[in-house]
């Protein structure tokens, strides 16, 4: 059954110190207006100079008809969405992440969440001019993707939906099934073309990790992070050398899931 929620969270865990999570799950977003985020509190991304809040806002429900939303996107939902997004902001939490595949064209109904997390951006910035938003996307591996060049074409995709020049941070949302090398350089590329403040991996094993780190230090640019599913029901990180070697080399170990997807917040009954 799909769960029927307007927000996700995630954490994000420095390598250098243990966090002190400060956060309320709650099974009204609304009622998180009590929770102000310490906006001087912030973690640096791996070797990077990007800073975001130790809690984020994940947009992979927004838009979404195949797996959120009981299949079904609606002005409701929209304007749940956007409550979210505003209510984040206001407590402080400025960190949000989203993806090219999210609110697919494909599922019948659906809306793209960058397209929605550019116009609720465009829309809050009117009121609240300069207001700092950090925005992190994706790139699919899609089979028929390949090289350096299928990269920076997405990425710019991604800029065109989202209304911004440039993201803070630009992530492989998968390793390729015809391998990553070409993906890591377009990943440089797009640092090097003032398109992203810093690039990251997700879903990636410590030995695509490791590759990776090497392949973009040898251009001095550094691996900022890996995002994965991990929470303290879904440990896999700590057994499977992943949050290891996060911390060897000083990437940042971004937590999607960090709830379970709700069930940690006790909001479901079994």
């Amino acid at each position: 059954m799909a769960m029927n929620v307007s927000s996700a969270c995630f954490l994000v865990f420095s390598c250098k110190k243990p966090n002190r999570i400060r956060a309320v799950a709650s099974e009204d977003f609304a009622t998180t207006a009590a929770l102000k985020i310490d906006t001087e509190d912030k973690l640096k991304l791996g070797g990077s100079e990007l800073k975001v809040t130790k809690l984020g806002i994940g947009a992979w429900s927004w838009g979404d008809t195949s797996y959120w939303n009981n299949f079904q996107w609606d002005d409701q939902k929209l304007k749940a969405a956007k409550a979210a997004f505003n209510k984040s902001l206001d407590c402080g939490i400025t960190f949000f992440d989203t993806a090219e595949v999210y609110g697919s064209p494909l599922a019948l109904g659906a809306e793209n969440s960058e397209t929605l997390l550019g116009r609720f951006i465009k829309e809050r910035e009117n009121d609240n001019p300069g207001e700092e938003v950090v925005v992190a996307t994706k790139f699919a591996a899609l089979p028929w993707r390949f090289g350096r060049q299928s990269v920076i074409s997405a990425l710019k995709d991604s800029l065109n939906r989202l209304g911004l020049s440039s993201v803070d941070l630009y992530q492989l949302h998968w390793p390729g099934i015809w391998g990553n090398e070409g993906y890591i350089d377009g990943l440089g590329d797009a640092v090097e073309q003032g398109l992203v403040k810093a690039v990251g991996v997700s879903n990636y094993s410590e030995k695509r990790l490791r590759d990776a780190y090497e392949r973009l230090k040898k251009r001095g640019i550094p691996l900022a992070s890996n995002q994965v599913n991990y929470s303290l029901i879904y440990r896999l990180p700590e057994q499977n050398g992943v949050k290891a070697a996060c911390d060897e080399l000083g990437v940042t170990l971004i937590a999607y899931c960090p709830i379970a997807q709700g069930a940690l917040t006790g909001k479901y009954k079994p």
